[in-house]
């Protein structure tokens, strides 16, 4: 059995991956801001439930007492917005969150994790591209991408790997919220709104938490032992 983190695991696509790896039998530690959150994912399967901001750098060292296996860094955040009607507090909150979060969770992941260990973040098709309105989202996005590129470089040869997932539009209350700016924005029906938000995938629905679940077991198992600095896009063929 392995010792699994997964920040953000509170919803979403960190719900989902949590509890993917407590159905696989691994011993699944989940962090978030808000305990009661925490508690409806774990569901009484058995994690540990850590209120914690991984923004804060006592705060993650805090979680590292003991090593982890598996790593996933999720936590993340956005809003589209133009860009001028971006404010610098925002910006600043968005690279926090979603870049520096990530740079302190792998940080402390590396100083203890054992041969095999896995480190895995979840980026975007955001990171791979970009789009208009998600200016701070994007530029996190690319960030973290060059961050996990960077320490795949660094882990490789400790048996350890370094990965990121980029989905595209997940079904999750932050799909929901750009959902309500495109209805605000264009004036249009939620349908409509869902249907341009998905336009840009092939297959033309959002993207189900537990797909992207699954794209973590993988780069997790055993036989992606090769699969190193690589970003893996769950997106319909968008990417």
């Amino acid at each position: 059995m392995r010792r699994v983190l997964v920040t953000g695991g509170g919803s979403g696509i960190g719900r989902a991956i949590a509890q993917a790896f407590a159905k696989a039998g691994e011993d699944v530690t989940i962090t978030g801001r808000r305990e009661d959150a925490l508690k409806e994912t774990d569901g009484g399967r058995g994690m540990r439930c850590v209120t914690a901001d991984i923004t804060d750098e006592s705060a993650v060292k805090a979680l590292f007492e003991t090593p982890f296996d598996v790593v996933v860094a999720n936590a993340g955040m956005g809003r589209a917005a133009p860009l001028t009607e971006v404010s610098l507090e925002e910006w600043n909150e968005t690279l926090a969150v979603n870049l520096t979060g990530t740079f302190l969770t792998f940080r402390e992941a590396l100083r203890q994790m054992p041969e095999g260990g896995r480190l895995i973040a979840i980026a975007s098709t955001q990171a791979l591209r970009g789009g208009a309105r998600v200016s701070a989202y994007s530029a996190s996005k690319h960030g973290v991408l060059g961050l996990v590129r960077s320490v795949a470089q660094e882990v490789a040869k400790k048996g350890i790997t370094c990965n990121a997932i980029c989905p595209g539009f997940v079904d999750t209350p932050m799909a929901e919220g750009a959902v309500q700016s495109v209805m605000a924005a264009r004036g249009i029906e939620r349908a409509a709104a869902q249907k341009l938000i998905v336009a840009s995938n092939p297959i033309g629905r959002m993207i189900a938490t537990e797909e992207v679940a699954s794209a973590a077991l993988y780069l997790a198992s055993e036989g992606a032992a090769m699969v190193n600095g690589h970003a893996l896009s769950v997106s319909g063929g968008e990417i």
